[in-house]
């Protein structure tokens, strides 16, 4: 039981970095949740806390689609919003990832925050030689350049890769993503 009222806790604290309009439904679920909490419907309540925290959690995936570039000129911008369903097989965190397209050429950008396998980048990044790799250096960033993919880190958690088009394609939009902006990402 208190188990619930921690998660519930939890929650409502997570809700107050949500925006007005989805805070009211944010509100409304949690205060639905404990409401059958205390009419000792547990698991309505159980039912409510998930239904939050999906709420929540799409709040989060909008705040980090912000950072990713809009379209050139003559391509065009198609975001996933289908990101966060597989990181919750990749032990959870928030993406955010768009295509871009152009006579049919494409290409993607993924940003990722707060998966523990973002960790494992680090180490990569900093022997991209010893892997085959080489390092690309965009505005500020590090970028580890391996077959055209690049991958970079934002404070050791956040994530940003783009594949699928020539590097000389794909560089200018790296160079749109806030980065300072981005190491503040919480919320």
């Amino acid at each position: 039981m208190k188990h619930i009222l921690a998660i519930t806790a939890l929650l409502l604290g997570t809700a107050t970095i949500a925006t007005t309009a989805g805070a009211d439904e944010v509100s409304d679920t949690l205060e639905s949740a404990l409401a059958a909490y205390n009419e000792g419907d547990i698991q309505y309540a159980l039912e409510e806390l998930e239904f939050a925290k999906q709420l929540i959690m799409a709040l989060k995936t909008d705040a980090l689609s912000a950072f990713l570039p809009e379209a050139p000129d003559g391509w065009t911008r198609e975001v996933n919003s289908e990101m966060n369903s597989s990181l919750a097989f990749m032990g959870g965190g928030t993406g955010a990832e768009a295509e871009y397209s152009m006579d049919g050429q494409q290409f993607s950008i993924t940003i990722m925050a707060d998966n523990p396998m973002i960790a494992a980048f680090a180490g990569m990044i900093g022997n991209a030689a010893v892997m085959g790799a080489k390092l690309e250096r965009v505005g500020r960033m590090k970028y580890m350049n391996q077959d055209g993919e690049l991958s970079g880190l934002v404070d050791n958690r956040i994530l940003i890769q783009a594949k699928g088009a020539p590097v000389e394609v794909m560089i200018p939009l790296l160079e749109a993503i806030d980065v300072k902006a981005l190491e503040d990402f919480g919320g």
